[in-house]
């Protein structure tokens, strides 16, 4: 045994998740071992999978009580510094969203990592455990059948030649004693049979579970990073349908976080508890296949236990010396009087040092440190690697339902002031000269367009009813937005009949009480203004 040997050691994580209260459905505590056969135990995990869903429906009413006061609450829409704290509170809830999202993905990658490497030690040692056995296994079936059937033959042959001598006889009828010895300590050697088929079984059942588990677990975080950048997007863009798309699939991965989370703390749990005493668990399910005191060797291994292949091997390995000195006795001696039975005694030489050599990969075999890291290994993978694992997925879940429900949050606030911003939007009056649609509608209208009055002319006679419209004075004046206004503006012609150059000259109605309401003193001022070359082009015409 190596002095430097390290035993196997419960990470803190599995005491702690050990010492959780294990409750069944009758809310009636159960014992804390490790009994998956136990129906109080499955009721316990099951249990902890009821809380997953008590924090889900707890989320999903908590949400459906907000959503129902953000819907009846409504806020005064004319006061225009509100929309302020509203827009920058989406937004803000959309950026912790996003990184809670994020991380969440981040620590899901690792937690899923971090399993699908402790389950692939796993497997891996259970490979090579069933490797072991199956080599035991090959070795002394092998072994016995050479004993059976070629010594067998050998000897019967043998038999026939050295009859006339009695002497030579006895020695073949010892070596067959000593044949049919090996043959009993090699029964008496544990059937490896039963115990190679069911780790096989195991390993293949668990690489499957894993495989699909670790694609599950992928998909799943892909989706809750394409879901929260699709949401980010929908924002982004002001996207009616996109957030409402995205707060239905919100509402699924919800539900599905929290499904995970429940699964994973009843994993968690379980394999704490069969991590905390496993050798207790292995024994009590070996003691109808193999011996406890061989369990009790493999598991261990410490120079304190004796090796309970030590008798049958060393009986074994005295065996095959005897024969091998009786076959050195009879080619030495008998050959010379009977040369046909060289050829027998030869092959029963090299069957003796087949068996030999079979007998010392047995030995190898059946040590207690080959099949003990295997052990060991596939402890640490599992109870390190792989109940940390699910723990970073048990953060993942929570986190990634934190996220959501900050999202689900921040999507009807954001819907909401969508839908007023169009609102307000529609309720422009569509005759405001300085409303943008109102001069897209002017410049499409060919009844606007048809218009030949662009100023009011007076005669030297002062006679207003004889008006000739005279060539534009201003050429790079807009023709289609000047007509649009001149129609727009019925006032007094000298004044409210001017060309309107570009936006700079806005009408003298500006001083209405309605426009003095609807536009700020800035834009007022802008559009009251006249530059100097423009004063210079028209020159007093336009003086009030």
């Amino acid at each position: 045994m190596s002095p430097d040997r390290v035993d196997y050691i419960a990470p803190w994580w599995t005491y702690w998740l050990h010492n959780y209260p294990h409750i069944n459905l009758r809310f009636q505590p159960i014992d804390h071992r490790f009994q998956p056969e136990e129906e109080n135990y499955q009721q316990s995990l099951i249990f902890l999978g009821c809380v997953a869903a008590a924090g889900l429906g707890l989320n999903l009413l908590c949400l459906a009580i907000y959503l129902s006061c953000l819907c009846c609450c409504r806020k005064d829409e004319e006061e225009e510094e509100s929309k302020k704290p509203n827009s920058c509170c989406v937004t803000w809830s959309a950026v912790a969203a996003g990184l809670i999202t994020c991380v969440a993905v981040g620590v899901g990658f690792y937690g899923n990592s971090e399993t699908n490497d402790g389950v692939y030690q796993l497997t891996y040692s259970l490979y090579n455990a069933n490797h072991t056995l199956g080599g035991v296994d090959s070795l002394v079936t092998g072994t016995m059948g050479g004993m059976k059937s070629s010594l067998h033959q050998h000897l019967a042959r043998l038999d026939e030649i050295f009859a006339t001598r009695g002497d030579y006889v006895q020695t073949l009828q010892f070596m067959q004693q000593m044949a049919d010895n090996v043959i009993k300590q090699l029964l008496g050697l544990p059937d490896w049979e039963e115990a190679k088929v069911n780790l096989a079984s195991i390993a293949d059942q668990t690489a499957n579970v894993e495989y699909y588990r670790w694609l599950t677990y992928l998909l799943l975080l892909i989706l809750d990073l394409i879901i929260c950048l699709l949401a980010c997007l929908g924002l982004a863009k002001q996207s009616r349908w996109l957030l409402t798309t995205m707060m239905v699939f919100g509402v699924l991965t919800l539900v599905l976080s929290w499904t995970s989370l429940g699964a994973e703390l009843a994993t968690a749990v379980g394999t704490s508890d069969f991590c905390v005493s496993p050798d207790k668990y292995l024994m009590s399910q070996t003691k109808s296949i193999i011996s406890t005191d061989i369990v009790h060797y493999y598991l261990y291994c410490n120079q304190t236990l004796s090796n309970p292949f030590q008798q049958p091997l060393t009986i074994f390995q005295r065996s095959l010396t005897t024969m091998q000195i009786q076959i050195q006795s009879l080619l030495q001696f008998a050959v010379p009087l009977f040369p046909t039975a060289e050829r027998d005694l030869l092959g029963i030489q090299h069957l003796l040092n087949s068996s030999e050599a079979s007998l010392h990969q047995l030995t190898a075999l059946l040590d207690c440190r080959g099949l003990n890291k295997d052990y060991l290994d596939a402890m640490v993978g599992v109870c390190y690697d792989g109940v940390e694992g699910v723990l970073y997925l048990c953060l993942f879940s929570i986190l990634a339902a934190c996220a959501f429900t900050v999202m689900l949050c921040a999507i009807p606030r954001a819907w909401r002031q969508i839908a007023c911003r169009e609102r307000d939007y529609d309720d422009i009056d569509e005759e405001d000269p300085f409303n943008p649609r109102a001069r897209r509608i002017g410049s499409q209208n060919p009844n606007h367009t048809n218009m030949h009055s662009f100023c009011s002319y007076s005669s030297s006679m002062g006679s207003q009813s004889s008006l000739h419209p005279p060539a534009p004075a201003v050429s790079n004046a807009p023709m289609s937005e000047y007509m649009n206004q001149t129609a727009l503006f019925g006032g007094n012609p000298r004044y409210e009949n001017v060309p309107l150059i570009g936006r700079g000259s806005p009408p003298p109605s500006i001083y209405s009480q309605q426009y003095r309401n609807r536009y700020s003193p800035s834009m007022r001022a802008t559009y009251l203004s006249m530059t100097e070359e423009q004063s210079r082009h028209f020159g007093n015409d336009f003086q009030a």
